[in-house]
């Protein structure tokens, strides 16, 4: 795997996510939006999420940047690693806007927010658990998570 930046001087940088489509081929990439909360919209952050992006992760640009990628990660930075609880409200934009697979990260501390991103993602957006997991140090069953996520594809596929 390789991490190749689109974003330079907190601007992205259409042409070299277009090279870098021609050169590797959509299926082989997965767009990292990460983003923090700013003046009420979410901006995508860059450098260690430390800087602040002219990108906002909305409608028009999760559908835009879709041609681009399979897939999107996207951090809730404002609650990731604090095992306080989710982002519901960006888990919410996620699952009503985005045209390709979606896995969100960040907050997640017991089993009830497995559900609450099932439910505010309408079944459209999956997760990714770390610091909240035992074998991380937290609280939350490795296994009970693994448990849950199988249970979750099987009602899927029915």
């Amino acid at each position: 795997m390789h991490i190749l930046y689109v974003f330079s001087d907190g601007k992205m940088n259409i042409e070299r996510l277009t090279q870098l489509v021609e050169l590797v081929g959509k299926q082989r990439l997965i767009l990292d939006l990460s983003c923090r909360k700013k003046d009420g919209r979410y901006a995508i952050v860059t450098d260690r999420w430390q800087k602040f992006s002219d990108v906002f992760v909305d409608g028009p640009t999760l559908e835009r940047l879709a041609a681009y990628a399979d897939e999107f990660l996207v951090h809730g930075v404002d609650v990731e690693g604090k095992r306080l609880g989710i982002d519901e409200e960006l888990v919410e934009l996620l699952g009503s806007h985005s045209p390709i697979p979606t896995t969100y990260a960040g907050g997640v501390s017991t089993m009830d927010d497995l559900e609450r991103i099932k439910k505010a993602g309408k079944g459209r957006v999956d997760v990714t658990v770390g610091s909240a997991l035992d074998i991380f140090g937290g609280d939350l069953p490795y296994d009970t998570v693994v448990r849950w996520h199988k249970e979750q594809n099987l009602v899927s596929q029915r």
